[in-house]
């Protein structure tokens, strides 16, 4: 089910792992006091009231309440910054009509899978391992998924606590190059939970990290916990699936999963209220840049007024206080700090002037002799269009003659200005500042891919750019152009070639987010150096606002040379981070949550 979380433990465990899975014993009642969960005692025929804590909130299975009344009572109990979900209602329409203020029928389809008929698939993925949950580190993992996904993160003492993990399993998908978590699943064995007399199960949670390397981590993690249950002598594995995630149910009906006339209701809560609420006029028009925002300015109470939704821009209107805004830009942001940061060159000087560190630069005039020489003083250079964004007319690390004339070519598609400067090896940084603090830091990469063994890269490029699509709402994609053509020549390959399974390609050289690049999250490890040279650019521009790129070596390194500065930074690219919160106590600090 697209809307559960999950966790789980290898095969060959540890003494370390041992003790994780001790913890994972005795489901917990401190959350949830009087619940009742778990295996039934034996003089139980069949648990009762069964509402099964994940975490991220409560699964309430409706067939084991005994009436709606006792049903409702036990939603009424849904924890602060949870979900809960009451799964199964026999008569939602009557549920709904006895609490119509307090409950909300949920926008989604249930699917099932009958293992009686399913067959397992026997390939196995390349680069990816499919595993159960090992220790604290997979769970820290798995929230880092969830929070790239949009989804409600389980709660910190959620795996320290005691409780029996019995009818929980959690399986996730680990990057064999990084260690990194990239996907996951978790599964509900119904019998283990509460004596299911049907002998069924329910998917939850499924996600995979946006920025996956490899296709096709998600419908592994389904078929290995389908082939998991079967194991089990399960008869079938139900989800719920948003009406409108064409993607995901495109994936359970190649499985075979098949719809089914059973229901899902939830409260009327923070969390779900896009779903139940009147939306702002033209809010399905806004990008998720804008939508972020919005979505926290409501949460708040602060009046908004969409004016332009396809440029994203709206009012926002709080204890007599109108601030208009573009995405993250808005009316705190001068004029002058705006043309600053939108002429590369000047935005160069002025940081320059402020003892910023900046790499040497030269603007294309006309003298050939000049670029020549610039050229071969640094051996690899960066073009770009002075003026211009979202990484468009930028080539990253051209070393020759005749790439360089393709490179200003294409740049002077953008703007007429273009700059060549010294190309500092080492990796894209962005740090957000707001209100000349940092919010957030996050290494950019280009777009990669992983061969297949089968498909051409034109294809490998085709699927990594569906995925990034689907998560930013469409505003990344990678772009298959002269510049991604001029990197596979560099590497031997073309479009039509067909990489091995498992080798890694870099189709671009540029790491911006709308061309396709993937962003990492060092808040916690940017060195401090970083952080005060990023907030003494802000300061010599003068803005609120700004988004500031450094080349860094490493982010836990003080070296780095200063790129550029976005005053309308996406502020949507850097879950976990508060960055929409920190926005809005900005414009209006008497909405800030107070401890």
């Amino acid at each position: 089910m697209k809307e559960a979380r999950g966790k789980t433990a290898p095969r060959h465990r540890s003494k370390g792992t041992r003790a994780v899975t001790h913890r994972l014993k005795q489901l917990s009642t401190r959350a949830y006091p009087g619940r009742q969960v778990g295996r039934p005692d034996a003089a139980d025929e069949q648990k009762k009231d069964v509402a099964l804590d994940c975490g991220w909130g409560r699964l309430l299975f409706a067939p084991t309440f005994a009436d709606d009344e006792t049903l409702l009572g036990k939603m009424r109990e849904e924890a602060p910054s949870s979900r809960d979900i009451a799964f199964y209602v026999r008569d939602p329409h009557v549920l709904l009509s006895r609490a119509p203020q307090e409950v909300f029928l949920d926008p989604s389809h249930t699917f099932r899978l009958n293992l009686s008929t399913y067959r397992a698939k026997a390939r196995r993925m390349r680069g990816v391992t499919i595993r159960r949950l090992a220790n604290e580190a997979d769970a820290e993992g798995i929230n880092r998924v969830y929070a790239a996904c949009g989804m409600v993160q389980i709660r910190s003492d959620f795996f320290s606590s005691d409780r029996d993990n019995r009818p929980v399993t959690y399986f996730v998908a680990q990057d064999d190059a990084t260690g990194e978590i990239v996907g996951t699943v978790t599964g509900i064995d119904h019998q283990r939970l509460f004596d299911d007399p049907e002998r069924g199960a329910s998917l939850w949670c499924l996600a995979v990290h946006p920025q996956a390397r490899q296709p096709g981590i998600g419908e592994r993690l389904v078929c290995k916990l389908a082939e998991h249950f079967q194991a089990r002598g399960l008869s079938f594995v139900d989800l719920s699936v948003m009406h409108d995630n064409a993607q995901a149910i495109k994936l359970y009906e190649k499985l075979n999963f098949h719809r089914v006339p059973l229901f899902t209701m939830k409260r009327k809560n923070a969390i779900n209220e896009k779903f139940f609420a009147t939306p702002h006029q033209s809010y399905d028009a806004l990008n998720s840049y804008a939508r972020l925002i919005v979505d926290e300015a409501t949460r708040r109470g602060v009046h908004v007024d969409i004016t332009d939704a396809e440029g994203g821009f709206f009012r926002l209107s709080h204890g007599g206080r109108t601030v208009h805004c573009r995405e993250s830009l808005s009316e705190l942001t001068s004029g002058v700090a705006m043309s600053i940061c939108d002429d590369k060159a000047i935005a160069r000087r002025v940081v320059a002037s402020a003892g910023i560190k900046v790499p040497e630069q030269i603007e294309v005039d006309g003298d050939r002799a000049r670029l020549e020489a610039f050229l071969a003083d640094h051996g690899k250079v960066v073009v770009k269009p002075a003026r211009g964004e979202q990484g468009q007319g930028i080539s990253v690390g051209v070393t020759t003659v005749e790439a360089l004339d393709a490179a200003i070519s294409m740049a002077r598609q953008v703007c007429n200005r273009v700059l060549v400067e010294a190309c500092f090896e080492g990796e894209d940084l962005r740090l957000v500042i707001i209100d000349f603090e940092l919010v957030a830091a996050a290494v950019r990469r280009p777009p990669r891919i992983v061969g297949d063994g089968r498909s051409r890269i034109s294809a490998l490029i085709e699927v990594q750019s569906r995925r990034r699509q689907a998560v930013t709402g469409g505003e990344s994609r990678i772009p298959i152009d002269a510049e991604t053509e001029r990197c596979l020549s560099e590497q031997g390959l073309d479009l039509n070639t067909v990489p091995e399974e498992g080798r890694e390609i870099t189709v671009r050289k540029a790491a911006n987010l709308h061309m396709g690049g993937s962003i990492h999250d060092v808040t916690e490890t940017v060195h401090p150096d970083l952080v005060a040279a990023a907030c003494g650019a802000a300061r010599a521009i003068d803005i609120p606002v700004v988004g500031i790129d450094f080349m860094v070596r490493d982010p836990s390194q003080p070296d780095y040379v200063f790129i550029e500065a976005n005053e309308r930074p996406g502020l949507a690219n850097h879950e976990p981070q508060p960055t929409a919160a920190r926005f809005i106590d900005l414009l209006f600090p008497g909405t800030r949550a107070t401890a």
